[in-house]
């Protein structure tokens, strides 16, 4: 009997006594659980968004449209880059001020290649203030997963407050799940079971966030 047998067998033996007419599996879940935590304004929650990527030791910046290229030139230069990797929708203006070389997102680039790359410039789906978390669905202005994942230093754009929800219910409401989604909260890390932290292990060991007003 192989392992596939065997588990599929002990699934059979744990469900023989579940009566026919029951179908646990294909009732909807009911969602009526609370939507957010309190009430608060679009300027609370803008506040509470910076606060919890701040306290997930991403780093917040804040400037209007025409700031915007400035900032990211600035960023760039603080960070020493030499090639900074472009999703294929992002918008031109906000790398007009950089003279930084761009890499486009190609699918023959390999993980070695882009691990070379300095920085990857990004927008986002949705950003959710709760938990301190911004969410990629590989829209044009994004990307494929790899290009946020594999740079050291991802710089992400978050336009204020269109893109700015309270809760991950309501963050779900405006995401198609079958994109792929990928869900940041603040740099890469893990720690041990010392409780070491190591930053940099699955993505970028420094996330920059512009929030875009």
């Amino acid at each position: 009997m192989s392992s596939r047998e065997r588990i599929l067998g002990r699934v059979r033996r744990a469900l023989a006594d579940v009566p026919a007419d029951e179908g646990p599996y294909e009732e909807a879940v009911p969602r009526d659980y609370v939507r957010e935590h309190g009430r608060r304004t679009v300027e609370e929650t803008v506040e509470l968004l910076a606060e919890n990527l701040v306290d997930y030791r991403a780093i917040v910046h804040r400037c209007d449209v025409a700031e915007l290229p400035l900032l990211v030139s600035r960023l760039l230069a603080e960070r020493g880059s030499q090639e900074v990797l472009v999703p294929p929708g992002l918008p031109s203006t906000w790398l007009s001020a950089t003279e930084v070389a761009r890499i486009d997102d190609r699918a023959a680039d390999t993980a070695q290649r882009l691990d070379r790359v300095d920085s990857v410039v990004t927008g986002c789906a949705v950003a959710i203030a709760e938990t301190g978390t911004i969410v990629l669905d590989g829209s044009p202005d994004q990307g494929r997963r790899r290009i946020s994942l594999v740079p050291d230093h991802h710089i992400c754009v978050v336009r204020v407050p269109d893109q700015v929800v309270s809760s991950v219910p309501q963050a779900l409401e405006r995401l198609d799940p079958t994109r792929p989604l990928t869900w940041i909260s603040g740099p890469s890390a893990t720690s041990d079971i010392e409780l070491d932290r190591v930053e940099g292990v699955h993505g970028p060991r420094t996330l920059e966030v512009i929030l875009l007003g």
